[in-house]
């Protein structure tokens, strides 16, 4: 029997630097496991929309689809969106939501990749401070998240990390910079916690013209394929242990 088919669900943006990186971080997937069919939807702006893709997975005999979020932190879009559209699924095809992306050590791996790909060296870390900007989110749950991201990150080596929001939370990014440099830390790096180039990506990268260090966004890194295999796995395997149960 045909493993399912792992659709990969992302937000869209009228920015075409998005889809440009949420295709190429699938192809980076693929390349990972060349035997799995993985299709790619999203919930606006762009094209192919979820309930197209469906549709279509239906109307060519598919019948089993993991649907993984691709996010960060379980806010509104994880908890209500993705779980609505899905829904509208043809009643031909089992659609299992996979569980986003954070929290996980492949995340921060990614993030200490971008920053020493900006320039930065493992030696670096214990004089220099980080500010881990995320797009922001009114969800407790994903602001949670995000702090323990940043902790996860200070335990790496980094001599101090502070989360930081371009919309819905506090503290911005510029202000984060600012209270490192007010708590002495000599060496400031803004790492964008967001995977794709967008309008909120880009104003963390205006809060951080006050930085030594801009990072990228973390969008097709290593880590981050495997990440969307490592999920898709899991929910296989909640799946079957679900039916054995």
């Amino acid at each position: 029997m045909n493993p399912p088919v792992l659709l990969v669900v992302a937000h869209g943006s009228r920015d075409p630097r998005h889809a440009a990186t949420v295709h190429a971080l699938v192809r980076r997937a693929r390349s990972l496991r060349p035997g799995l069919r993985m299709e790619t939807a999203f919930l606006d702006f762009n094209l192919p929309s979820v309930p197209g893709v469906l549709d279509r997975l239906a109307a060519e005999g598919v019948r089993e689809v993991v649907a993984l979020p691709l996010l960060l932190t379980r806010a509104f879009h994880a908890k209500a969106d993705i779980p609505a559209v899905l829904r509208q699924a043809p009643p031909s095809l089992n659609v299992r939501q996979a569980e986003v992306l954070g929290p996980s050590p492949l995340l921060v791996a990614a993030v200490e990749r971008r920053l020493y790909e900006a320039g930065l060296m493992p030696g670096d870390r214990s004089a220099t401070g980080v500010v881990l900007a995320s797009a922001g989110s009114t969800d407790p749950e994903a602001i949670a998240v995000i702090a323990e991201t940043a902790r996860e990150l200070r335990r790496t080596g980094w001599c101090s990390v502070r989360p930081a929001f371009a919309s819905a939370s506090l503290p911005r990014t510029e202000d984060a910079v600012r209270a490192l440099r007010a708590d002495g830390v000599r060496r400031v790096a803004v790492a964008p916690y967001v995977i794709a180039p967008g309008r909120l990506p880009d104003r963390i990268a205006a809060g951080a013209a006050e930085a030594d260090v801009l990072a990228d966004v973390l969008g097709p890194s290593p880590e981050l394929a495997r990440l969307l295999i490592t999920r898709y796995e899991e929910a296989r395997i909640d799946k079957a242990l679900a039916a054995v149960s």
